[in-house]
């Protein structure tokens, strides 16, 4: 600890406050002895605005808020932010585990607003690292600031992703040539759509079928045609069994983790059901509509699948963009014209540029990406810098779920403090998922911070 003579040292510094990093700040704040920071380039919390669309809810029960898998006695619960807002009694009769999105944006701002480690409005420039302190320079409402910490969190979450076949109508749509735009953005812009003759929607996840089914809702009133176009085969539910939902565990991520790189590159490609599927309610809720439209005749709307976007143009004579389509199926082309496009192509995971001054602290693996060790750290040094959402690759499908971050956040604390602030399960699934060992079935061996190897 500090005193008033000598800099100010953190014990950890978290960059970003998407909610992992917010579940971390919750968890810490009661920590006796443990000083911390995070730090949001962002004015406040807000969690994918564009896309709080009013029937969304999570895909995951209340339980997977920010700290109740870790510590259901914690002030900053789900629970408690309904207690205190009033809405507990109604949360009740609703009889629903899944929280709005909306909802769940709100109790998230409603921690954040009672953290006094979080800084909102501070964007972190560039980070140095000198005689093991980390230093921190960033722009805060007060100006230029230089930030000492031991240990760092990144937390930054990912960013749209843009597929290179769209690179020239998004270029174009900037210089005001049509109307494209990702999900990320949807509400903000969803009247400049309606106000289109057609719209094509590519993707096929959770997000693009709730904005297909929203628009559907609406084309008759607005005269619009709707296309909805993906690459897969068919659009797949979101598998939500109790066996499947037993691969979000502790094992499951330790025998992930085991697995050659190879080996988890592949599974990770085929397990895409296992969390970007659509929610079952929601395929068939846009099939009922379908059919009930369909009783005053055809829809103007094309649903098509196996259909990859090989490229894209604006066609300034016609105001319509033309997307250039290969069915890979049949190994045909085609095209299809649209005034309006709605990327729905999901987030990937960009390094941020402040990471630049300390290249030589991360360790990496043959690919250059982070080389995440099971405990979560990615530093050439145990218990230097750890990660929020950056380990699809080590971790496998779990690392973006919600229902994990409290998981992550208590073995992270761990690390940090070299004892157990919270009980951090070992064993939970009643499956195996590596060959059985001979002898009695034990629990695993609790994860230290030496064992780094990715």
């Amino acid at each position: 600890m500090s005193t008033s003579t000598e800099p100010r040292i953190f014990d950890f510094a978290g960059i970003g406050v998407g909610p992992f990093n917010l579940g971390l700040a919750a968890l810490s704040e009661p920590v006796d002895g443990l000083d911390s920071v995070f730090l949001e380039q962002r004015e406040s919390f807000d969690w994918h605005p564009g896309m709080m669309l009013e029937p969304a809810h999570l895909q995951v029960p209340f339980m997977a808020d920010l700290v109740t898998l870790a510590d259901p006695t914690s002030p900053y619960s789900f629970l408690n932010f309904l207690k205190q807002t009033g809405r507990l009694y109604r949360f009740y009769i609703r009889e629903n585990f899944y929280p709005l999105r909306a909802e769940y944006n709100q109790y998230c701002q409603w921690v954040a607003g009672q953290l006094r480690s979080v800084r909102f409005s501070t964007a972190v420039r560039d980070i140095t690292y000198d005689a093991g302190v980390y230093r921190l320079s960033v722009e805060g409402p007060e100006g230029p600031e230089v930030l000492l910490a031991r240990r760092l969190v990144l937390g930054t979450g990912t960013s749209p992703y843009v597929p290179a076949s769209c690179d020239g109508i998004v270029e174009a749509a900037a210089n005001g040539g049509g109307l494209v735009l990702h999900n990320a953005d949807y509400l903000s812009r969803k009247s400049e759509l309606q106000a289109k003759r057609s719209i094509t929607l590519v993707g096929s996840g959770q997000s693009a079928a709730e904005i297909y089914y929203e628009l559907l809702q609406d084309m008759d009133t607005y005269g619009y045609q709707l296309n909805w176009v993906t690459r897969s085969g068919r659009f797949f539910p979101l598998e939500y069994t109790k066996l499947t939902l037993e691969m979000t565990s502790p094992e499951y991520v330790d025998y992930f983790h085991g697995l050659p790189q190879d080996q988890r590159d592949g599974l990770i490609k085929s397990q895409k059901n296992l969390y970007k599927g659509i929610n079952s309610e929601l395929i068939d809720s846009i099939y009922d509509l379908l059919y009930t439209k369909s009783l005053s005749g055809m829809v103007d709307t094309q649903i098509l699948t196996h259909s990859s976007l090989t490229g894209a143009a604006w066609d300034q004579a016609a105001s319509s963009h033309t997307l250039r389509l290969r069915h890979e199926e049949q190994g045909s082309d085609y095209v299809l014209d649209s005034e309006a496009v709605v990327l729905a192509t999901g987030y990937t995971y960009r390094e941020p540029e402040f990471l630049a001054g300390i290249q030589d602290r991360i360790a990496r693996d043959a690919a250059g990406r982070f080389a995440v060790a099971r405990n979560y750290g990615t530093g050439v040094e145990p218990g230097e810098i750890f990660v929020q959402n950056a380990e699809l690759h080590t971790h496998g499908f779990v690392t973006p779920d919600l229902g994990m971050a409290a998981y992550r956040n208590s073995c992270i604390l761990r690390e940090i403090t070299g004892c157990e602030v919270y009980p951090v399960e070992r064993r939970i699934a009643f499956q195996q998922f590596g060959p059985p060992q001979p002898g009695p079935i034990a629990a695993p061996a609790p994860i230290h911070a030496a064992e780094v190897s990715a």
